[in-house]
């Protein structure tokens, strides 16, 4: 529980953070419906590229593998993509591997889980991706379960991000690979100035025209300002019990991808 004194970051605001978590779900349930679509229009399309990246580190077990068996094994691969409510990473990991692969989805957020469900249906993904309502800070499953745990643009928006790793250490099998896929610090001479101008004046404006919330949009943009800088954040991945910890900058820094093996 957290203590009544304890504030934390929300957006630019402090709060405190026993009230994050609402607000967080206000947010995402505001914009559950085009959150896909806010994402190609605000990154012109990079997610995808960006999403590509995670996909390839995850490395699930490739198509046509012999001895592959349509019911669960121990031979299958089982992935828990955290904070991914629409589906979109764990559509993309179903669709790269084999028979075997399985995610399950992990949000805390309904209304965002209801759209990965009614995708998952659409596109024929039913008992290959499941959707399970959950918060990233207490995994209800059981320790060494999965094969990877993944997590893209959702860390950020956790108030205890420390807590959510940890959980991932705990929830992953010896050899498993934790990557996360979150906005990070430019890095390139000139972008930084350009990124922050885009970033603050055009993605609240575009999430107004598209979703009717800008406020929601506004929050996003300065949570990525408030989160921490990749080797800070490389090292909680490390202070959480992972081993071979790495990140690599994409994009001039507008994002990184953060890996971490349990060994």
């Amino acid at each position: 529980m957290a203590k009544a004194s304890e504030q934390t970051h929300f957006g630019d605001r402090s709060v405190p953070l026993s009230d994050k978590q609402g607000l967080v779900d206000d947010v995402f349930h505001s914009v559950a419906r085009r959150y896909d679509l806010m994402n190609d229009l605000m990154s012109g399309g990079l997610h995808r590229a960006w999403k590509d990246a995670l996909v390839t580190a995850v490395n699930p077990p490739p198509k046509g593998r012999p001895g592959r068996l349509e019911k669960m094994s121990d031979k299958d691969f089982a992935l828990l993509d955290l904070a991914g409510g629409t589906g979109d990473v764990a559509f993309r990991v179903v669709e790269a591997g084999g028979p075997g692969t399985r995610v399950t989805v992990c949000d805390i957020n309904a209304e965002m889980l209801s759209v990965g469900a009614e995708r998952a249906a659409t596109r024929g993904h039913d008992g290959v991706v499941t959707f399970e309502q959950g918060n990233a800070e207490e995994l209800a499953y059981p320790d060494r379960s999965f094969d990877c745990v993944t997590i893209a643009f959702g860390i950020r928006n956790l108030p205890r991000i420390e807590r959510a790793l940890a959980e991932a250490h705990r929830v992953l099998k010896i050899g498993g690979r934790f990557l996360c896929l979150e906005f990070s610090s430019v890095d390139v001479p000139g972008l930084a100035a350009l990124y922050e101008l885009y970033s603050f004046h055009v993605i609240p404006r575009v999430g107004e025209a598209v979703t009717g919330d800008r406020e929601a949009y506004q929050y996003l943009v300065e949570s990525i300002r408030k989160f921490p800088k990749p080797n800070a954040f490389a090292a909680m991945i490390e202070a959480a019990g992972f081993r071979r910890v790495s990140f690599k900058a994409m994009t001039g820094g507008v994002v990184a991808l953060h890996s971490g093996w349990k060994l």
